[in-house]
């Protein structure tokens, strides 16, 4: 199984936990991860309100032609922003007078872009593609007595609509069983974290996160688990400005579901990427890591 993979900014920031986590876990699955060269940024959601959509589509779409030029896999990417942008622009390559002028723009870069490439998310890919079968088979320390609330947030299954199900996700929770965890019920598993507003507008966010950490601990949720670094990011940065703010002692733990399989596949901490956590994982995992 071979996919070109974008790793985006977060993956050498606030996320490295979940690249590196993420690469050593499809090294057990016999996923085999490329990265595309020379990536650029995607542009998230904020650069279009400073060159205009266009100039910010052809910056994502840079990415998909020099994924093209590697062959003709699917693109992998971890972040739930970096999917929702990177699929948005290759869905704009099927009108033709936009692929004309993207590719005009592109080609002062000696690159264009056919538009058959596919975005797909890793869980998607994992969860689709290889089976949960096969990832329950390579489990070698099952999390078992493990709580942990599958936190999807609000793009993830949402932006494409192409995987999953957008109103009652059930993909993460099945990957947390395969672990050997229990998936609990988690009421707010699809609530925004609010994402980059965080920059500008902390008290919104802080509000925002309030009842997802609440729903997570009245389900008795050892710790969190997301696909999405901005979820990642927001809940455990802003974890203590919530307690502040509501009078509440929440130390919830929030990872990366790549990293639990890490753990799960006997892999060691630093495999699993756990000492970049504000929040603390050691003591919620003291049985695994």
């Amino acid at each position: 199984m071979k996919y070109s993979i974008y790793p985006g900014c977060s993956s050498e920031g606030t996320a490295i936990s979940y690249h590196h986590s993420a690469v050593e876990v499809a090294k057990v699955l016999g996923i085999e991860l490329k990265e595309i060269e020379d990536w650029n940024c995607c542009g998230s959601t904020v650069l279009s309100s400073v060159t205009g959509q266009f100039a910010a589509d052809v910056l994502a779409s840079r990415n998909l032609a020099l994924a093209e030029k590697m062959g003709q896999e699917d693109v992998v990417t971890t972040c739930s922003s970096c999917y929702a942008i990177l699929g948005n622009v290759n869905k704009k390559f099927a009108d033709d007078k936009f692929k004309y002028n993207a590719n005009d723009a592109l080609s002062k870069d000696s690159l264009s872009y056919d538009g058959k490439l596919k975005v797909r998310m890793l869980l998607d890919v994992m969860v689709s593609d290889l089976g949960l079968e096969k990832i329950a088979a390579k489990v070698v320390k099952p999390l078992k007595g493990l709580k942990v609330a599958g936190y999807v947030g609000c793009q993830t299954v949402r932006a494409l609509r192409e995987f999953d199900n957008c109103e009652n996700p059930t993909f993460l929770d099945n990957v947390i069983e395969c672990l050997g965890a229990e998936p609990v019920d988690f009421s707010h598993k699809l609530k925004c974290c609010t994402g980059i507003m965080a920059m500008t507008s902390p008290e919104v966010t802080i509000s925002a996160l309030y009842p997802i950490l609440k729903s997570a601990y009245e389900a008795g949720a050892d710790l969190i688990v997301t696909p999405c670094p901005l979820c990642q990011m927001n809940l455990d940065a802003f974890q203590i400005k919530v307690n502040k703010a509501y009078g509440t002692k929440y130390n919830i733990p929030v990872l990366f579901f790549t990293q639990l399989m890490a753990l799960a596949y006997g892999l060691d901490r630093k495999a699993a990427g756990l000492d970049y956590c504000i929040v603390s994982p050691n003591n919620a995992l003291k049985q695994w890591a």
